[in-house]
């Protein structure tokens, strides 16, 4: 029995023409992996700028005069916009599998699609072409509203950003707790303050939810001044309700600062390879 010679791999320089062209669309594209540089780079400013005028956009849209006077510049920005993005969401489904994380032609593409940086990626367009067959007024400007999906794409460009979500995700437990710690504080301080001020003012304190709204105010210490206890008692509460909130809303403060220095402790202590950015 005569033993065949396996085989070998095929080095990258013989890998086919599809294949490189994206692998070099997914390192383009995937700016976060790796040191940013050629044509990464070039993607990586082109995107942040139109994501950037998008957001001008929508503001000055807002601005009736800006808006009669330009109004065709605003609508051909648009289309290339949507249609810039439409392209860069059909290469970024292509080029996934590139990953590992999302390696499977099928399946990892239907993960890709499910994510959701690709959501925010889909809203960001898909509401454009639902406008060009709506009728109704009403719904195009609810539809307009989507737009604002765009400046949430920024977060994956940006190193800072990225850094939050990470802390946030870190903390996820130590942040509900805290924010749950602070509603039912809410709640115990509006209820008493209800009962303490609707005799007084039983059409300002007139339930216990209408109540929450100066609990709310009173714990950021925001002030309003629509809506304020009168009786000694109602002042009294107030004044322990506004130092309890400043004592209460330095939790998640002090949450999110020690993630943030573990994470920059993490990161300045991991190694990345220049070329594709996982860890040595």
């Amino acid at each position: 029995m005569v033993n065949l010679p396996r085989s070998a791999p095929q080095p990258p320089a013989q890998q086919p023409q599809r294949t490189r062209l994206r692998l070099t669309v997914y390192r383009i594209l995937e700016t976060s992996a790796g040191k940013r540089r050629g044509a990464s780079l070039v993607f990586n400013v082109v995107l942040i700028t139109i994501i950037t005028l998008n957001a001008i956009a929508i503001v000055l849209h807002t601005v009736e005069s800006i808006n009669r006077r330009h109004e065709r510049l605003f609508r051909d920005f648009e289309v290339f916009s949507v249609v810039f993005f439409t392209v860069e969401y059909m290469l970024r489904v292509w080029a996934v599998v590139e990953s590992d994380r999302y390696r499977h032609p099928v399946w990892g593409r239907i993960r890709y699609m499910v994510s959701w940086t690709a959501i925010i990626d889909l809203l960001a367009i898909v509401p454009f072409y639902f406008t060009l067959f709506a009728t109704d007024l009403a719904i195009v400007r609810i539809l307009r509203l989507f737009r604002i999906f765009r400046l949430f794409r920024i977060s994956r460009y940006s190193h800072a950003v990225r850094l939050i979500q990470h802390v946030v995700a870190d903390r996820k437990e130590e942040l509900v707790l805290s924010v749950v710690f602070i509603a039912f504080m809410l709640l115990i301080n509006s209820s008493v303050m209800y009962y303490v001020e609707h005799a007084a003012q039983p059409t300002v304190f007139s339930s216990i939810p209408a109540t929450m709204w100066w609990g709310v105010n009173a714990m950021a210490t925001v002030g309003y001044g629509d809506i304020h206890p009168i009786t000694p008692l109602g002042k009294f509460l107030g004044g322990l309700t506004a130092m309890m909130g400043i004592m209460l809303f330095a939790l998640p403060t002090g949450i999110l600062t020690s993630g943030f220095l573990e994470n920059l402790n993490n990161q300045r202590a991991r190694k990345r390879c220049p070329h594709c950015g996982k860890e040595l």
